[in-house]
């Protein structure tokens, strides 16, 4: 009776576990879904920004505004990682993929300046021997997201005015589709040539030619941070989303298990119950024999 009893309290241990479970998966794809719409609401804006570096581009020159200031040595790197745990390899993969990264284009550590978002990136990032020189908490939510992007950016800046920056890449999670993501490396600076060049041999959109008063250069250098505003948002945005399928997988993966271990524990419960009932009916049994006997 003591092992039923013990079953039985694992058993409904294990239904509340699965309840737990099953609302955290719920709540990582809601999330999921919050995180795409986030970047889904960046589309315009995008597009704004390309038209306006198409419009400048096609009739001015901006010339060395395009380049960073110095030429070398040191890199900026940028990682985006979790607080939370939870989430299976999530923190293991980007940091993974930064190191190839650094060992694949021969980076210099000496020469690597890091800004990590999460503690637990960070973590994983120091344990390789990376040093983290920045450190930022991760959103808690997409109304988080923008002022992150703004210390990100800021961070930038002071890194610019106090070394020589020859680039700055940002390595994250980028999400797939439901629980699946994979590493991405993107690059910040310098912009990329090739794209610029695109935009600006697109046909513009309209009969009217847009005009401006402002200083070209001045205003390259806002479209530029208004265009890394966006980008970085974007991985913040992945980033987040693949944090949260990351989750779901993990918790699909547990739910799994769960249920696996209530089947046990219910055929556990009913051998047990069985034998139980049947060692009783052996004992009615002996005992109706003992008594015809004693009668007899």
């Amino acid at each position: 009776m003591r092992n039923m009893q013990i079953l039985k309290k694992r058993h409904d241990t294990a239904e509340d576990l699965l309840s737990v479970v099953k609302t955290m998966k719920a709540m990582a794809a809601a999330n999921i879904r919050d995180y795409e719409q986030a970047e889904e609401s960046l589309m315009h804006y995008n597009q704004g920004i390309a038209l306006a570096f198409r419009g400048l581009l096609r009739h001015y020159r901006v010339g060395n505004g395009v380049q960073r200031k110095h030429v070398r040595p040191m890199t900026g790197m940028v990682v985006l990682g979790s607080d939370q745990g939870m989430n299976g390899p999530f923190n293991d993969r980007v940091v993974s993929h930064a190191v190839q990264t650094l060992d694949r284009q021969g980076v210099d550590r000496r020469e690597l300046l890091t800004l990590c978002v999460g503690q637990r990136a960070l973590d994983r990032l120091e344990n390789e021997g990376i040093a983290v020189q920045e450190y930022l908490p991760v959103p808690g939510s997409p109304a988080d997201i923008a002022p992150s992007v703004q210390q990100v950016i800021t961070v930038m800046d002071r890194w610019d005015s106090r070394h020589a920056i020859s680039r700055i890449m940002m390595i994250y999670n980028q999400h797939l589709t439901g629980a699946t993501y994979e590493p991405c490396l993107r690059r910040l600076l310098p912009l990329d040539r090739k794209w610029l060049k695109e935009i600006t041999s697109g046909p513009w959109p309209s009969r009217r030619v847009p005009t401006f008063r402002m200083d070209a250069g001045r205003l390259f250098s806002l479209l530029v941070r208004h265009y890394l505003f966006a980008f970085v948002f974007q991985a913040f945005a992945e980033s987040l989303a693949s944090e949260n399928a990351a989750r779901l997988a993990a918790m699909q993966g547990a739910e799994r298990n769960i249920r696996e271990k209530i089947d046990e524990l219910k055929n556990q419960y009913q051998q047990l119950r069985q034998t139980s009932i049947t060692e009783e009916l052996l004992e009615v049994v002996a005992g109706f024999n003992a008594l015809k006997k004693g009668r007899s």
